[in-house]
């Protein structure tokens, strides 16, 4: 058990659930190396392309570290006053838009291959 899921197997309930169909999907399906940086988990492929957090609202939030150059047609990532960040937060497993996320996902994963990350500043 790697230490991904030693974090998703501390959290409990519909936390729990989100964290584990988003990580299973990520690293399963779309094959992104998971790593814990900052105390949650992050997937990259060449640079990061999301990350989950789970807050002590009980909601896990999937955020994009470059949400600001991914389109957004799907109307669903937003900034909560962040330059780069994009995210959209899950209360229950339920209320995931698979089809819409993937596409996202997809899009920051083309993103990721075609054009090199540069850190701000």
């Amino acid at each position: 058990m790697n230490d991904v899921s030693f974090f998703i197997d501390r959290h409990e309930g519909k936390q729990r659930e989100i964290l584990l169909y988003f990580h299973q999907l990520l690293t399963e399906e779309l094959e992104l190396i998971d790593k814990i940086r900052y105390k949650i988990p992050f997937y990259y492929h060449k640079s990061w392309i999301c990350y989950m957090n789970p807050n002590k609202n009980g909601l896990v939030e999937l955020a994009f570290p470059r949400g600001s150059e991914l389109s957004n047609e799907q109307g669903l990532l937003v900034t909560k006053g962040r330059k780069q960040v994009r995210s959209i937060e899950f209360a229950d497993q339920s209320e995931i838009p698979e089809s819409l996320i993937r596409e996202i996902i997809h899009e920051a994963i083309i993103l990721d291959e075609t054009i090199p990350y540069k850190k701000p500043g």
